[in-house]
């Protein structure tokens, strides 16, 4: 059984700062590569960030590209998704996502093991 477990949503004002974390519990193959996604109530889920399990290579959506940042700890198994210059219009669930693969690495489709989300509001 697979388990992806999201943590450090919350309340924050525009252009403060907050980190992910997800913690992906399963077999190895589950970890390969990792997305993390959002969902703003009434919109479809959208790509972030992706990374793959060396860390070698990472994707961004363009609406977060140079302003977010993704990176790992697989002695944690576990990856974080470091949010800067935060926009109200960055207010969405986060969720992340285990087993993907690259060539879709920002397309919710192309994974397997989804974490629950953690809620993330940026207010003006």
């Amino acid at each position: 059984q697979v388990h992806v477990v999201e943590s450090g949503g919350g309340s924050v004002q525009a252009g403060g700062s907050l980190r992910l974390s997800c913690a992906v519990a399963g077999y190895t193959h589950a970890s390969n590569n990792v997305g993390w996604f959002r969902q703003a109530p009434g919109k479809e889920r959208e790509g972030v960030a992706a990374i793959t399990i060396g860390a070698t290579e990472t994707k961004y959506g363009s609406s977060v590209k140079g302003r977010f940042a993704i990176s790992r700890d697989n002695s944690k198994n576990t990856v974080y998704l470091q949010m800067n210059s935060l926009r109200p219009e960055d207010t969405a669930m986060y969720y992340c996502a285990a087993g993907g693969s690259w060539s879709s690495a920002l397309l919710p489709s192309g994974y397997l093991y989804w974490g629950q989300g953690t809620q993330v509001t940026v207010s003006l």
